[in-house]
């Protein structure tokens, strides 16, 4: 049985080599490189002559990601547009090679040459201010004249997306200055200002999150460790008022069904060891669910206030 079994491995692995086949090569220095980084380079420094001069006639762009099955690409005077459309409507543009990443160019044995490049580009649009931060895959095809015939583009297109809608003013919900959510935002603050804590928690789901400008990114707390948190505050500090600051607002967002409520308060505190009186700005966001609980909330306190001589 040993000797089967290792029979049919050798075979297997026989088999799997058997199956390779060599269809060109790959080099990482060509000039078909250097070709398509000076034609990138040009197009980003808006040099439309010197870009077209890598072109071939019949030229062609394609998203890679697009969905278009009737799409025909951009031809080489659409893309000299793009050129000239992003020296005029940018700033602060860095290309550059992802970290690690380098061009390839592939020899193919029928005579086809492709690079295929990876590079990070950073940018603002100029009148929306719309930042452009994200990878992107370019793949070119050269013709026997050493021209690009054709070029496939692999990029994040949501962000001009978001250029194009910022040309309009759009509302996103209403902003409410008196709502039962804030109602509960009050209740609960004057709960805790009362050492009510039960019904202070009450406002909250039990599943809640919080997050603080203290916490690392990304870093959430549960209800208990909160509770635990406060426990900890509440044996070191008296809390003789939380005062509101201005008023809060209710936002109702027609983007995904957002629901939060923003309030600035005072806490008003003295410290038990030494009788010292504190003020603590904060600054919270409660998000809340369809049943006017509390499903999130993030806080923006410096803690450090409390350590004041």
């Amino acid at each position: 049985m040993k000797n089967v079994f290792f029979t049919a491995l050798v075979l297997f692995v026989a088999m799997g080599y058997s199956q390779k086949k060599n269809n060109g090569k790959v080099f990482n220095e060509h000039p078909a490189i250097d070709l398509v980084n000076d034609m990138l380079d040009a197009f980003f420094a808006g040099d439309t002559d010197k870009v077209a001069s890598y072109l071939a006639e019949d030229f062609k762009a394609y998203n890679g990601t697009g969905i278009n099955k009737d799409s025909k690409g951009n031809d080489k005077e659409q893309f000299i547009n793009q050129s000239k459309f992003w020296k005029d409507n940018l700033s602060y543009v860095s290309f550059k090679p992802s970290k690690g990443a380098y061009p390839d160019a592939i020899e193919y044995k029928d005579g086809g040459v492709w690079v295929q490049t990876w590079h990070h580009l950073k940018a603002m649009h100029n009148s929306t201010g719309v930042k452009i931060d994200m990878p992107t895959h370019r793949l070119f095809k050269l013709n026997d004249d050493n021209k690009i015939e054709t070029m496939i583009n692999y990029f994040n297109e949501r962000v001009f997306w978001e250029i194009g809608q910022s040309f309009e003013d759009r509302k996103n919900g209403t902003i409410y200055n008196h709502h039962d959510n804030i109602n509960s935002v009050r209740k609960m603050m004057n709960a805790f200002e009362n050492m009510d804590l039960e019904t202070a928690y009450g406002f909250f789901k039990e599943d809640a999150r919080f997050n603080t400008l203290e916490l690392p990114d990304g870093e959430t707390l549960s209800l208990e460790e909160i509770k635990e948190r406060n426990s900890k505050v509440m044996e070191a500090f008296e809390i003789n008022s939380i005062d509101v600051v201005g008023y809060p607002d209710y936002l109702e967002y027609d983007l995904r069904d957002g629901r939060a409520v923003q309030s600035w308060w005072k806490f008003r505190m003295t410290r038990k060891a030494d009788g010292k009186k504190i003020i603590l700005p904060a600054l919270y966001i409660h998000d809340f669910d369809e049943d006017g609980k509390i499903v999130r909330s993030s806080s923006y306190i410096s803690t450090k206030v409390l350590d004041a001589k």
